[in-house]
C-alpha cells in the first residue's frame, strides 16, 4: 500500500465513525432506559434503607447510557440539515458543559458558604453531573434546532 491508499483507508474509516447513528427505534428503547433509571432512582432514595451505593452508581451509568443511545439513535427522516443541526447541538453541548464544569464548583462553594458560614470546602464536579449536564442540553438544543428549523 502507498501512502495514498493508506490515507484514503483512514478517511474512511473516520468518516464512518463520523456517521454512526443507532436505528431511530433505539431512541424509543433509550426513552424507555431513562425513564426505568429514573424511576428506580426514587425507589432506592425513598423505599430502600441501608448501604446501596453501588445501586446509586449503577443507576447513573444507567442513566447515562440511556441518554447517550437518545443521543445516538437517529430520526424518521435523517438528511444534511437534521447532520448539521445534530452537529450543532453538539457543539453547543461541549461549550456549554467546559463552562459547566469550570464555573460551577465555584457558584456551590461560594452559595455554600453564604448559607453556611462555617466556611466549607471546596468541591470539584464529578463525572456523572457533567456528562448528565452535556447530554441534557445536546439533546434539548438538538430539539429545539429541529423544530424551529
Amino acid at each position: 500500500m502507498n501512502a495514498k491508499e493508506i490515507i484514503n483507508c483512514e478517511q474512511r474509516k473516520f468518516q464512518k465513525l463520523i456517521k454512526f447513528r443507532l436505528p431511530h427505534r433505539f431512541m424509543s428503547i433509550g426513552i424507555a432506559i431513562v425513564l426505568l433509571a429514573i424511576a428506580f432512582m426514587f425507589v432506592r432514595a425513598f423505599a430502600i434503607d441501608g448501604e446501596t451505593e453501588w445501586l446509586k452508581q449503577l443507576l447513573q451509568k444507567t442513566l447515562l447510557v440511556g441518554m447517550l443511545i437518545m443521543s445516538l439513535s437517529r430520526d424518521k427522516v435523517e438528511d444534511e440539515m437534521t447532520l448539521s443541526l445534530r452537529a450543532q447541538s453538539y457543539a453547543v453541548a461541549f461549550v456549554i458543559g467546559v463552562i459547566y464544569a469550570l464555573v460551577m464548583p465555584y457558584v456551590e462553594f461560594g452559595v455554600s458558604n453564604a448559607v453556611h458560614s462555617g466556611g466549607e470546602a471546596f468541591k470539584d464536579l464529578g463525572d456523572f453531573q457533567v456528562l448528565l449536564f452535556m447530554l441534557m442540553i445536546q439533546l434539548m438544543f438538538y430539539h429545539n434546532l429541529k423544530r424551529f428549523r
